[in-house]
């Protein structure tokens, strides 16, 4: 497929990176996937099974299958009659996704800081942060924090030891990506985000693992809530009911 300028590169990138050892229906619902949480593809919009096939030259079996993936994910909802839609943003899977997240980051950094072999991760993660912290510094650069906190986050679960706790992580990254984009989406957040880094690396070098599940939770806790304001700011413009998705 070739590459569409005004598309996220990361996203294009993270796609190409597909082990060729999936089936083709595990590949197509990573190219989509790609396109939804890039915003390619809207909220409620609906994904034409047939246009989808035509473009990868396959059956629409394959595409079935793809969208029910997708489905599990969370990315989008499956209608008689309908098709596949994109999974519209709502408050409520904000509140139930990053809930489970910040538990599951505590777990996961807290690992990460008291592994006796820490010292040997410390120059990757310094110069990760680095990089957060410099693109914190310029407004026009939320795009580039996002995908960097999204490849950091990457990258610690790669150091984690703990196989099913990586496997869970994983499972809600794309979910939470979406939220994550609104979550970071002012300059004023992405600084408080970069300070949580920050911190964050300072209690891996130190081995202080309390310190560090602690940071992880309020940093996910932080998106959260920045993302339901954002959400809350949306239905409001649209005269929707609170609690319905945006």
């Amino acid at each position: 497929m070739a590459a569409d300028p005004n598309y996220p590169l990361s996203l294009l990138q993270l796609a190409d990176q597909v082990p060729l050892t999936l089936s083709l229906a595990e590949q197509i619902a990573t190219r989509l996937s790609g396109r939804i949480v890039g915003g390619e593809y809207t909220p409620g919009q609906r994904i034409m099974e047939q246009a989808v096939a035509a473009e990868f030259q396959v059956s629409r079996g394959p595409v079935r299958e793809a969208l029910r993936l997708l489905e599990k994910d969370g990315l989008v909802t499956i209608l008689a009659r309908r098709g596949a839609l994109v999974t519209k943003l709502s408050i409520d899977e904000v509140r139930e996704i990053f809930d489970i997240r910040a538990m599951l980051n505590g777990l996961r950094d807290r690992a990460i800081a008291e592994d006796a072999d820490r010292s040997q991760n410390l120059p990757l993660l310094e110069k990760e942060v680095a990089n957060l912290t410099r693109l914190a510094r310029d407004a026009a650069q939320g795009d580039a924090y996002v995908e960097a906190v999204a490849r950091l986050n990457r990258t610690l679960g790669q150091l984690l030891r703990n196989r099913r706790l990586k496997t869970i992580l994983d499972s809600l990254a794309l979910q939470t990506l979406r939220y994550s984009q609104l979550g970071l989406s002012t300059p004023q957040r992405r600084r408080q985000s970069v300070q949580h880094w920050q911190k964050l690396l300072k209690a891996i070098r130190d081995g202080d693992g309390i310190a560090a599940e602690r940071i992880a939770r309020q940093r996910v806790t932080d998106s959260r809530d920045a993302a339901i304001a954002r959400l809350l700011e949306v239905e409001k413009k649209l005269g929707a009911p609170r609690k319905r998705a945006a």
